[in-house]
């Protein structure tokens, strides 16, 4: 080896050595920081106390013959991923469902407000519309899947986004 290259070697070993030293210090000092606040402050957050009991319930519960099992009334419990109330308006079946696509124009939809767009859409009249919506389009610009990929969403709500959309983009 060369003097060059152990001056070399021996010199990128140091900042390495540096780097690294500065990089645990760091580590240390967040660690330090980070147990002085925030581990105060999960023991005295109530939503993270609620959400330790919630998942350290006990998965099941049995009655006895001859104690008192009042506490152990039944609850319905909700299932996982049951979704929240279906949308009963126009503006909520957009949002909701609608917005994925004609909110970015992915996929070829009309971005709402783009009268350029959805002018000639719109000459086809509101029963085109409405049948594209309701049982999916497959056109030259892209693919509209029937209700906006939203199969549990009623045939009127779905009828109110069209509106919606429509009255929002004249």
């Amino acid at each position: 080896m060369s003097k060059h290259d152990t001056h070399f070697f021996n010199m990128f070993s140091l900042v390495l050595g540096i780097l690294i030293g500065v990089a645990i210090l760091l580590f240390a000092l967040a660690r330090i920081v980070g147990a002085n606040t925030q581990a105060a402050h999960l023991k005295t957050d109530p939503r993270q106390l609620a959400a330790i009991e919630d998942r350290t319930q006990p998965f099941a519960r049995v009655a006895v013959a001859g104690q008192d099992n009042t506490a152990l009334a039944i609850v319905a419990e909700k299932p996982a991923g049951a979704a929240a109330a279906l949308p009963t308006t126009g503006e909520e079946a957009f949002n909701v469902a609608c917005t994925a696509c004609h909110g970015q124009g992915i996929a070829g939809a009309p971005k709402v407000g783009d009268k350029a767009a959805w002018g000639p859409r719109i000459a086809q009249g509101n029963d085109t519309l409405y049948k594209h919506a309701l049982e999916g389009y497959q056109g030259k610009a892209g693919f509209m899947p029937a209700k906006g990929g939203r199969a549990d969403l009623s045939d009127d709500v779905v009828r109110q986004g069209v509106d919606y959309m429509v009255e929002r983009s004249r």
